[in-house]
């Protein structure tokens, strides 16, 4: 409604009944008043109040208009108690991204979250690409690599994966296991398809090992992974995959370089929301127990 602000100017002109009353309420110069009252009377070819020395009196015309302003403006006041009210429950959809090779972690939180809060409907996307938090593609957002910094988003740090160099117990029957890095170029390796892959244990990977002996390849962790157990070389894989596993020997330990931070990213708009807030606070929370 393009002149809504002189129908509401007039509603409280009618309801006050002073210029300078409905200039206080509006936050607006006296000014601005008389003029949305002689635009909308102008638009409307009526009078809608009489001028006298104590203020302003509605016609009848005036009357109706008030009436619906009025009407109007409750709606808005509930509206907008409605979408505060959403802000302030922990409840309706909630959407979550990461990168897919850490779900295995992320999923046991957001199960306990949504037990918690039953009224919460949980999408959890995984995705190698950036979901963007200012078009409402995701409430919340667990990234990897180097800090986001796009203006409008609030980045939290999170925690830190560590990675190290494995292989296979079939692998190392058929191939031997190196003794060091200088023996890389005699093995065989498994890597990222993407030579953009922002992980810094890739990037070290390309410069020590020959690109002869990058042997397989795949754009997802998963499968790298799995290329791993199945003994098609030496790749690398998280900590925590890796514990307890007796079909992956060790090659390398992690080095610090390798490690990857983790970032949880929120649009600042919502950041403060109720439940926004409470699930930062489980992440958070449930992050403590990792071994990563």
């Amino acid at each position: 409604m393009d002149n809504w602000d002189e129908i509401r100017t007039a509603y409280h002109v009618a309801r006050i009944g002073t210029i300078s009353g409905a200039a206080d309420v509006l936050g607006v110069h006296h000014a601005t008043v008389i003029r949305h009252i002689d635009a909308l009377e102008k638009r409307l070819a009526t009078r809608l109040f009489q001028r006298h020395a104590r203020g302003y009196t509605p016609t009848e015309a005036g009357r109706d208009l008030m009436a619906v302003a009025h009407a109007t403006e409750d709606q808005f006041i509930q509206l907008s108690g409605r979408i505060k009210g959403l802000g302030e429950t922990v409840s309706g959809e909630l959407i979550v991204t990461s990168i897919i090779g850490i779900s295995r972690l992320i999923v046991p939180i957001l199960a306990q979250f949504q037990e918690q809060y039953p009224a919460v409907a949980l999408r959890y996307l995984t995705d190698s690409r950036v979901f963007k938090l200012d078009y409402g593609e995701a409430h919340v957002a667990i990234r990897a690599g180097a800090a986001p910094e796009e203006p409008d988003n609030v980045v939290q740090p999170f925690a830190r994966m560590r990675t190290a160099l494995y292989a296979s117990p079939a692998y190392i029957a058929r191939h031997g296991k190196p003794a060091s890095e200088a023996e890389f170029a005699g093995h065989r390796f498994v890597a990222a398809d993407n030579d953009s892959m922002r992980a810094p244990f890739y990037r070290w990977l390309r410069a020590m090992v020959p690109e002869r002996a990058l042997t397989f390849r795949a754009p997802e962790p998963a499968a790298l992974e799995a290329a791993v157990r199945e003994g098609v070389g030496i790749g690398f894989v998280s900590i925590f995959s890796a514990q307890d596993d007796t079909q992956l020997v060790e090659i390398m330990p992690s080095r610090p370089e390798w490690e990857a931070p983790l970032w949880l990213v929120t649009h600042v708009d919502l950041h403060r929301t109720r439940k926004v807030q409470a699930l930062l606070q489980a992440l958070k929370e449930g992050a403590r127990d990792w071994n990563l």
